[in-house]
């Protein structure tokens, strides 16, 4: 028989037998012309392809179903359905590429014809649970991904590269599932199937490398040749099994960047964007320009984005982690999402990583912070959102541009203080229940817009009793533009800098500056459900109030750090009346929030103090942060940590490097692997019990080096020095 002849009877027979029948000889005289692309293969009537996007489809077997015989039976007829479509799919590139190498063309019969013997024994083994090949629905997702193959290059990179290397680990695992319930006949099969499988990966490997531009690695042309839907995340597994990776005869620098790649296979993703200078460009528009410093920071950390989202969301990058990296972040336990890259002074290089992004379907956009700069960003994938129904207003607008004001955080405090500290009735805090523990409107910044009004809200604050004052522009990036006056008098200097703010048209808030003995933050999510209390973590900052670490306790996602509570001596009902206090105080943040149309992440800090009188009490609103935090990135790491933990991130820089004598980050790595190494717990996810995790390459950082480190007691994660 004519290859032509039996690739048209595989590709349009509609019974099962024509479709599996192999004759004794097969000659390649006469290939003939192109085919032109069919709908869909011929089949019989039980086993034709449901419509796309009808949901009509079986649900792939759960492993703890395995042990029932249908299940097992449902499993292989997954497995069926796929070697079919792929003999059709075999036969379909005989007949649109006749004029392909001779040896091609032959080696894509000898595959074929294995597939029809898989096919054979899947069918064979399924009447032993009691299924035949048609009792459920089948799907035609690989037809529809391969069949619009252009040239052979494209299906030996969607079927062989993508399909068939994707097989190397589901006939391992499931084999290995079968095997632990007893079924031993269908392992074995597996089994085969996996050795054969190895070597149709390999035939599709040497005919890539030959197609492929010369130029290129194979994991850059492999990443090119494929279209979308196709991605290299089709390309695996759950786990990555690299020596049959290996026998195939891939690269190591293949394999390790496919064990890394992550793109969404159907869950439509989000996009998440570290942005942390969303304050300067509120406050100064387009006229805003970070420090070489604070440039050199937001490059080491635009990474830790990817802490925050899941496997199948997107973080959007200047420049990828290396795979070593990414290697590291995996064994620890954590998911991997997708990395697009956006060239900082490259237009034509954003446009292009935009329209390939707008050309999908994306659930949310989540920046760090929404602020004119990530609305400019990502304005052009406002259109492919499905994920969230907001208008441009609700992403950004003056009236949530004032949110991230000192001022505003100030003036809600001071509300709250003034209507009865979130009073409801008869449970409410009164001024007489609260006033050993909660700060006065004394302790509340003042807004100020001139020099005369500076002056009068300084002398009000050291007129009852309180020298030392801080200054700080209303709006700004946490931690600077600020002024600590602990002199008698007001410097020419600091009239200066407040006189260039009131020039340059900034308002400032005045306010005593207080003996903090606890810094913390309250991190909350705000939905259309409300908001939500996502967790209460410590904080440690600097003089200046600039972020150096943060900690998590056990019992974060609920409660207060011990050691706020364990400040107030002698009030053992404190405990409870801050976390009611915070109960009232979100139902009246919620209130103002959903005015606003604001959705998102919030994070508020606060502080605990020494007032003059030697008094412990609580600072509530220090201000509120309407953005992802390092609070709020603490909280989400702490889900991959073991139930019980304690945990902490905190902020390396080149100071802390200096003092521990060592020359790089790198170096810094090394010695927190040999100190902390990491210990993992749990089935069939495993979550973090000990160790420590840089959360940015330390090979390429150049101002700071973020690290998550857990144990089991507080005091194993508060350490700054190693």
């Amino acid at each position: 028989m004519e290859l032509r002849d039996f690739a048209e009877r595989i590709l349009f027979a509609t019974t099962l037998e024509e479709k599996l029948r192999t004759p004794d000889e097969i000659t390649d005289y006469f290939p003939g012309s192109a085919l032109a692309l069919p709908t869909a293969p011929g089949r019989p009537a039980n086993l034709v392809f449901k419509p796309y996007g009808t949901g009509e489809k079986s649900d792939f077997p759960g492993l703890h179903r395995l042990e029932q015989t249908e299940e097992r039976g449902k499993l292989l007829h997954f497995f069926a359905n796929h070697e079919l479509l792929a003999t059709e799919l075999m036969a379909l590139v005989l007949l649109r590429f006749p004029d392909a190498p001779p040896a091609f063309r032959r080696g894509v019969l000898q595959t074929l014809q294995d597939e029809q013997e898989h096919t054979r024994l899947y069918i064979g083994q399924m009447k032993s649970c009691g299924v035949g090949l048609g009792d459920f629905p089948v799907s035609g997702y690989f037809w529809r991904c391969v069949a619009p193959m252009e040239n052979p290059i494209d299906y030996v990179a969607g079927l062989s590269l993508t399909f068939e290397q994707a097989n190397l680990d589901f006939a391992g695992h499931y084999g290995r599932c079968l095997a632990a319930v007893g079924d031993a006949s269908s392992a074995r099969l597996l089994e085969k199937i996996y050795r054969d499988e190895i070597g149709h990966v390999a035939v599709g490997l040497k005919w890539f490398r030959r197609w492929k531009n010369p130029s290129q690695t194979d994991w850059a042309a492999f990443c090119q040749a494929l279209k979308f839907p196709l991605s290299p995340q089709r390309a695996k597994g759950f786990t990555l099994n690299m020596a049959g990776r290996r026998a195939a005869g891939f690269d190591p620098q293949f394999i390790a960047e496919l064990n890394v790649y992550s793109q969404s296979k159907g869950r439509t993703p989000s996009v998440f964007v570290f942005n942390p200078f969303a304050e300067g460009f509120i406050a100064e528009g387009g006229a805003f320009n970070p420090t070489r410093v604070q440039l050199q920071l937001a490059r080491d950390l635009e990474n830790l984005p990817q802490f925050l989202c899941r496997q199948d969301d997107i973080v959007l990058l200047q420049r990828k982690p290396s795979v070593e990296f990414l290697s590291g972040i995996k064994e620890a336990g954590f998911p991997l999402p997708e990395f697009v890259e956006l060239p900082a002074l490259s237009p034509a290089g954003r446009g292009s990583a935009f329209r390939g992004l707008a050309s999908r379907k994306l659930g949310r956009l989540c920046p760090w912070a929404w602020g004119t700069d990530s609305f400019k960003l990502l304005k052009p994938l406002f259109g492919s959102v499905t994920g969230e129904v907001r208008g441009d207003d609700q992403r950004f607008n003056p009236g949530l541009a004032r949110l991230y004001s000192k001022a505003w955080s100030a003036g809600f405090l001071r509300d709250i203080i003034s209507d009865g500290y979130c009073g409801d009735g008869a449970r409410g805090l009164k001024t007489t229940d609260a006033q050993n523990w909660l700060c006065t409107e004394n302790e509340v910044g003042v807004a100020v817009n001139s020099m005369p009004g500076v002056r009068d809200a300084i002398a009000r604050i050291r007129g009852r009793g309180h020298h030392p004052v801080v200054v700080k522009e209303a709006l700004g990036l946490a931690g600077s533009n600020a002024l600590r006056l602990f002199e008698p008098e007001v410097l020419e200097t600091q009239t200066r800098w407040m006189s260039k703010a009131f020039a340059q048209g900034r308002e400032l808030v005045v306010e005593p500056w207080l003996e903090r003995l606890q810094d913390f933050s309250v991190q909350l999510e705000m939905s259309g459900a409300g908001l939500k209390l996502c967790g209460y973590t410590g904080l440690v900052t600097d003089a200046r109030g600039q972020f150096q670490s943060n900690f998590a306790e056990s019992h974060h996602h609920k409660r207060l750090p011990e050691g706020i509570p364990s400040l107030f001596i002698g009030r053992p009902d404190i405990t409870g009346r801050i976390l009611f206090f915070y109960e009232r105080l979100i139902a009246r943040l919620e209130k103002e929030l959903r005015n606003l149309n604001f959705a998102g992440p919030v994070g508020i800090d606060a502080f605990v103090y020494r007032d003059t009188a030697g008094g412990v009490r609580l600072k509530p609103v220090v201000e509120i942060n309407p953005r992802f935090t390092m609070g709020r990135l603490l909280v989400e790491l702490m889900r991959h940590s073991c139930p019980g933990s304690f945990g902490s991130l905190r902020l390396v820089n080149g100071a802390v490097l200096k003092q521990a004598g060592l020359g790089t980050f790198s170096d810094y790595a090394c010695r927190l692997v040999e100190q902390f190494p990491l210990r993992l717990e749990g089935q069939p996810q495993s979550r973090l019990r000990s160790g420590a995790v840089c959360l940015n390459d330390p090979a390429l950082a150049q101002a700071c080096l973020a690290v998550f480190q857990v144990g089991a007691e507080p005091a194993l994660i508060s350490s700054k020095k190693i």
